[in-house]
Formats: C-alpha cells, sequence, structure tokens
C-alpha cells in the first residue's frame, strides 16, 4: 500500500510524467471510441495522431496562458479576441492535418481540398473541429480544477494538523510548569519542617521530570507508561501525606502496549491532590480506578473536599489542569470521549471514557 501511494505521490509530482500519462491515456480512449464506429482502429490513430499537435498547442495556450494571464486578471476584450483568433487558427491546422497528413495514409483516390477551400469554410472549421481540437483543453481544465481543489483542502487538513499539534504542545508546556510548581511547593513545605523525606521527593521529581520533558513529546506512549507515571506522581504524593491519606489506585490492563495519548490522566489525578488533600489531610480520602479493556479506558477519580476549600475560593482562578484536559481531549480524541464531573459541597469525583481503537 505505501509502495503504491508512493508511486502515485512520484506521478503526481513530475508534471512531465503526469503530462506524459493525461496525454496517452485520453489519446487512447478517443481512438478506441472513434474505432468502435468505424470498425478501423489502425484509421483512427492515424487520424488522431495528426491531430494531436494542434491539440496540445491549444490546450496548454488555453489553461496555461488564456485563461490565468487574460480572464483571471479581468482582460476581457483580449481574451475573447485571443479564443476567436485560436479557435479559428487550430482548427484550421487541425483540419490541415487531417487533409494532408492522415487522409493519404487511410483514402484511396480522393479529391484533396485546396488549403484556401479549408480556410473559408469557417462553419465546418468552428462546428466540427473546434469541439475536436478543443476537448483535450477543456478535459486539462477539469483535471487541473479538481487537482487545484484537492491540493487546496490538503493543504487546508496540514495546516489544521500543525495547528491542533502545535496547540498541544503549548498545553503540555502548561502541564509541566504546573506540575512542577504544585510539587516544588510541596517539597519547600517539607524542608521549612527538615523533614527526612524531602530527598527521596527530589529523586522521584527527577524521574518524573525525566518522563515528562523528555518522552512525553511522542504522540502516542503505551498505557504501561503512562500508569507508571501516575504512579510516580501518586508515590510522590503519597510521601507527603503518608498514612493521613485515604488513598487507593487500582488499574486492570489486558493489554499494556495500548497506545495512548501522554499526560491525559495526570491533570484528574493532580487536580484530586491538589483541592482534596491539601486543606485537612487527616480526613482526606483520594480513590483512583483505571480500567482498559478492548481498547476502552474507563477512568474515575474520586476526592473528597476539606471544609476550608469552601471558604477559600478564589473566583480569579480556572484550574489550569481541568481546561487543559478538555482541549486535549478535543484534540486527541474528537468525538471519542466522554467527561463526567461531579461537584458537590464535600466530595469531587471526575470520570472519563476514551475509546483508545
Amino acid at each position: 500500500m505505501k509502495n503504491t501511494k508512493s508511486i502515485i505521490d512520484v506521478v503526481i509530482q513530475n508534471r512531465a510524467i503526469s503530462h506524459l500519462l493525461f496525454w496517452s491515456f485520453f489519446l487512447m480512449i478517443f481512438v478506441i471510441i472513434a474505432s468502435l464506429n468505424s470498425g478501423d482502429i489502425k484509421t483512427q490513430a492515424i487520424i488522431y495522431l495528426s491531430l494531436l499537435p494542434s491539440q496540445m498547442i491549444a490546450a496548454y495556450i488555453l489553461n496555461y496562458y488564456q485563461l490565468p494571464r487574460l480572464l483571471l486578471k479581468k482582460k476581457y476584450l483580449l481574451f475573447i479576441v485571443s479564443i476567436v483568433l485560436c479557435v479559428y487558427v487550430f482548427s484550421a491546422v487541425g483540419r490541415l492535418s487531417v487533409v494532408y497528413i492522415a487522409e493519404p495514409f487511410v483514402r484511396k483516390d480522393f479529391t484533396q481540398e485546396s488549403i484556401v477551400e479549408i480556410l473559408s469554410d469557417t462553419a465546418f472549421l468552428f462546428s466540427v473541429y473546434f469541439p475536436t481540437v478543443y476537448i483535450y483543453g477543456f478535459i486539462m481544465l477539469i483535471v487541473k480544477l479538481i487537482k487545484n481543489r484537492f491540493e487546496e483542502k490538503h493543504q487546508l487538513e496540514v495546516l489544521q494538523k500543525e495547528k491542533a499539534t502545535n496547540e498541544l504542545k503549548f498545553l503540555k508546556t502548561q502541564i509541566q510548569p504546573h506540575f512542577l510548581f504544585n510539587t516544588l511547593n510541596n517539597l519547600y513545605a517539607l524542608t521549612l519542617t527538615k523533614s527526612d523525606l524531602a530527598p527521596e521527593i527530589v529523586l522521584k521529581l527527577s524521574a518524573l521530570l525525566d518522563f515528562i520533558l523528555y518522552q512525553s513529546d511522542e504522540s502516542k506512549i503505551s498505557i504501561q507508561k503512562e500508569i507508571e507515571l501516575l504512579q510516580g506522581f501518586i508515590d510522590l504524593e503519597s510521601l507527603r501525606y503518608g498514612d493521613k491519606l485515604d488513598l487507593v489506585f487500582k488499574h486492570t490492563v489486558d493489554n499494556a502496549n495500548t497506545q495512548i495519548a501522554p499526560l491525559m490522566l495526570l491533570p484528574i489525578i493532580e487536580n484530586a491532590f491538589k483541592h482534596g488533600s491539601s486543606g485537612n489531610p487527616n480526613h482526606a480520602r483520594i480513590h483512583i480506578t483505571l480500567s482498559v479493556i478492548n481498547f476502552e479506558l474507563e477512568f474515575e477519580v474520586f476526592n473528597t473536599k476539606p471544609k476550608i476549600h469552601l471558604l477559600e475560593v478564589d473566583a480569579n482562578k480556572s484550574g489550569i489542569g481541568t481546561i487543559n484536559l478538555k482541549r486535549q481531549l478535543e484534540l486527541n480524541y474528537p468525538n471519542k470521549n466522554r467527561l463526567k464531573v461531579e461537584d458537590s459541597l464535600d466530595s469531587y469525583s471526575v470520570k472519563l471514557y476514551l475509546d483508545l481503537k
């Protein structure tokens, strides 16, 4: 399949090859159609070959000069004059080619028309030879319009893809300082109390940053790597709260190599720790369940909300993590995600479904 695609790309991109194929294909088609009526393919091949020079010149002048440089630039009078003149000239040349080149090979004992007779019979030239000579030019015009349409569509798709890619990169750069800011705050609190946990947190933070900074650039990673990232973050937070936090992380995966966009799930867990355990860890509860079965991901995070948060609501802060997550879902899994958020006075839960196929 890839070889076929590459061959097609080479043909499309190489103008000489594509034009050669165009003329060869349609010449063969018209010769075959004409021979079905006359029953003589050799005669039709000679006639159409004699017409070919006038047809080619007329087609290229029409598509590469008259239309783009006269009609599209609103030089209407010059366009009309040139069209009428070219139609007459190339129709006459086509008729002369048939009479003086082709017919001597395919006819015997016939009276050959004079050049004056051919040039003066304008009605016959315009009614019969004009469509015959210009048929290739009109087909070339249609092909060019279709090709331009596909190229514009392809260019638009590329621009949209680049925009989405750049936006995803920007969203990831938001996650990194956001995550780092929260963790450094935790580390700072431990250093103030001269906790022995501070060195271990530094090591785990280093491992997580290595993943976020260097491995998250991939468009997809295995679900196993994503789980390891989540587990690392959970371990990092657990060091801070210890046994004071009721923390559960359960995960079930039928295929560890199932692919997922990186850093999709971390903002949800990060949000749970930020708002569920920072106020009063003695009574905090965070339960996390992850299931990936047959490429269908179900992820649920539940956390209690300490009462202190009810009094410390800052209307000017809009959780970066949640906004970031919603936008990443739109870009990575359009029409393949469901996100349900339940927010009450004492708890907060997020349920996410992803189709990873």
